[in-house]
């Protein structure tokens, strides 16, 4: 028997055994940026990286050490994910040897400093845009079909997720103040957030047309509360920038308009939710003795003034600062929340069926048509 005759009955026979056992039976493909990506960047040629110490501390599996994730532990798809049955996490892509994890746990497309638009992220060098990101799963996909034929494949994905995260980084660029020789006369915040609107309409449309059925679309966080934009802007302590949250919540309520529309466009056999983080993610930082944070303003790790950077030398002198408790802060670097804040979102992401997740939750979408 030849390798690759091998590695196709094994899988066969793994896809096979995904029916019939629970906790196999949960797979999601993810897309996304820096909030998700679970190591794609670490085989990029690029600035933003998160492969080195302290990242990935208090990520158990790796035994704290990094893995490319952007926070001290787990993102909100891991946490998710457990939740609903995961006993792994989707691998990154670009690792080697990972297209047979898309019949038993998915694959993770997302790339950190990336957007919905190819532009965005660019001073960060290498990074995967979403429209290549849905070509990386369209050559998943191939590999599913050669293993379980057309039909097969396209059983299979419909009990699958699709979680799309990504946005902020385009809002970022856009506005944040022009860089030296990068400065473009912009257009206004309406046509922008339209063609963000339409360059991720087609990129769900795109998955849509390759088998995708279940999708959770993450509309952005209140990034004007992030501590980077904060000292960027000089803001008081505790102050958030308004006018990014005002864009940001117009954004948002422009994405949920446009879900509701292909929710009625695709029909039953299809839902794509609406994950609301804009409410939720506010709503600890303002409240956050209430969740048992003590610093909602500062990043763990990174200080708060830019460029805020993230790292741990060869020694002391070397290495930037790092709270004593991660538990007590809601900001792990000056861009992503603490594995503690993921927890807390994560959860109320799952079971909610009011103004976080619409028009179901994530764990009953996890149930839909299955």
């Amino acid at each position: 028997m030849g390798t690759f005759d091998f590695f196709k009955q094994y899988a066969v026979f793994l896809v096979l055994l995904s029916k019939v056992t629970p906790c196999l039976s949960f797979t999601s493909f993810l897309f996304g940026d820096s909030l998700v990506d679970a190591g794609n960047n670490d085989y990029l040629f690029t600035l933003s990286k998160a492969d080195s110490p302290p990242y990935g501390i208090d990520f158990k599996p790796s035994g704290g050490q990094p893995t490319g994730r952007f926070t001290n532990g787990r993102t909100i798809s891991d946490i998710i994910g457990q939740e609903l049955g995961a006993t792994s996490f989707p691998p990154p892509y670009l690792a080697p040897n990972t297209q047979i994890d898309a019949l038993t746990r998915g694959i993770n497309y997302a790339s950190g400093a990336s957007g919905i638009l190819d532009r965005t992220g660019f001073l960060f060098i290498g990074r995967i845009p979403l429209r290549e990101q849905v070509k990386n799963f369209e050559q998943s996909r191939n590999y599913m079909v050669n293993i379980m034929g057309e039909n097969g494949t396209r059983e299979f994905l419909k009990k699958a997720i699709f979680s799309i995260t990504i946005g902020s980084n385009d809002m970022l660029n856009y506005v944040q103040p022009s860089l030296p020789f990068f400065s473009n006369d912009k257009v206004s915040p309406t046509m922008f957030q339209d063609f963000m609107i339409s360059n991720l309409t087609f990129q769900l449309k795109r998955l849509h047309e390759l088998g995708a059925r279940k999708f959770i679309v993450a509309g952005l966080g209140p990034i004007g509360c992030i501590p980077f934009v904060r000292a960027l802007n000089l803001l008081p302590s505790g102050n958030c920038l308004v006018e990014m949250n005002e864009l940001i919540q117009d954004y948002n309520k422009e994405v949920k308009m446009m879900l509701n529309g292909l929710n009625q466009e695709m029909g039953p056999q299809s839902i794509f939710v609406y994950a609301n983080t804009y409410d939720i993610a506010l709503k600890v930082i303002l409240n956050y003795h209430q969740y048992g944070f003590e610093n909602a303003n500062e990043p763990c790790c990174g200080g708060y003034f830019p460029p805020s950077v993230c790292f741990k030398g060869a020694n002391e002198n070397s290495q930037s600062v790092l709270c004593d408790d991660r538990s007590k802060y809601v900001f792990w670097d000056a861009y992503h929340p603490t594995e503690a804040a993921n927890i807390i979102m994560a959860k109320e992401l799952l079971d909610d069926d009011g103004g976080i997740s619409s028009p179901i939750s994530i764990r009953q979408l996890y149930n839909y048509m299955s």
